[in-house]
């Protein structure tokens, strides 16, 4: 197993330059469960110090994608988000908003993730995201 800075390395250089710029991490990279981390800043609020929701769909996206990357189906070319679903639950005001992602349906076409962000225990929202098995060309 890798130790957390070189699956947060790797993921950034190979899959997903934005996780970088967000100071995304990777804890957790398994087929079953992929979960990452993103710490509250200031440059990514809105008012009142509230973590922006589109910073906390970027984290559920970036870790929704590669938990389906981790269930493609063998000779797929990749995967991509067609459709996402987000529920706001509660505020992220300081500390690490937390996405756990784990996949509902893996099928030939599509494969479904769902994703909950928690800040701390408490859940603050939660994704449903439906990601397209890309075909090699």
């Amino acid at each position: 197993m890798h130790g957390v800075s070189d699956l947060t390395a790797q993921l950034q250089a190979a899959a997903m330059p934005l996780c970088a710029t967000l100071d995304i991490e990777t804890t957790a990279f398994s087929a079953v469960e992929v979960v990452m981390t993103m710490a509250w800043s200031e440059e990514r609020t809105t008012g009142n110090g509230i973590l922006h929701g589109g910073a906390l769909m970027a984290l559920a996206d970036s870790a929704g994608a590669a938990c389906a990357s981790l269930n493609l189906p063998a000779g797929s070319g990749g995967t991509s988000t067609i459709e996402s679903k987000t529920n706001f639950l509660g505020a992220v005001r300081d500390g690490v908003a937390i996405a756990t992602s784990k996949p509902l349906h893996v099928g030939s076409t599509t494969i479904v993730v769902e994703t909950e962000i928690r800040a701390g225990a408490r859940l603050v929202a939660k994704v449903t995201q439906t990601q397209a098995v890309l075909r090699r060309r």
